[in-house]
């Protein structure tokens, strides 16, 4: 079945950076449109940014746009985002996620605070 397993995350401070990773397998991950979502405390699941199967077309919230970069190695079944310049308002729980089957994995928190 569908897995996806996000890590990564932790405790940064204001302008500070992480990569987010996601392990994916049960499903031809190369062929499969991926996107991170995610989801702050009593709000709703937001989506953050997307990447094409073949041609790893890209696009982003408004939000994130010019400090995330979501990018994938379809020999490692792996998606990633790289967050630089981070903000308070980029706390959340992030989630990696195939466009086409409804499978979420467990998430991965990201805390942007001095």
């Amino acid at each position: 079945q569908v897995q996806l397993v996000e890590s990564g995350g932790g405790l940064v401070q204001p302008g500070g950076s992480l990569r987010l990773s996601c392990a994916a397998s049960g499903f031809s991950f190369s062929n499969s449109a991926m996107r991170w979502y995610r989801q702050a405390p009593g709000k709703e699941r937001e989506l953050v940014a997307a990447i094409s199967a073949y041609e790893g077309v890209t696009s982003y919230a408004d939000s994130v746009k010019g400090r995330f970069t979501i990018s994938r190695d379809n020999a490692k079944k792996m998606l990633y985002l790289q967050m630089m310049n981070l903000k308070p308002e980029d706390t959340a729980l992030y989630y990696c996620k195939a466009v086409r089957y409804g499978s979420w994995g467990q998430g991965t928190q990201v805390t942007v605070s001095s």
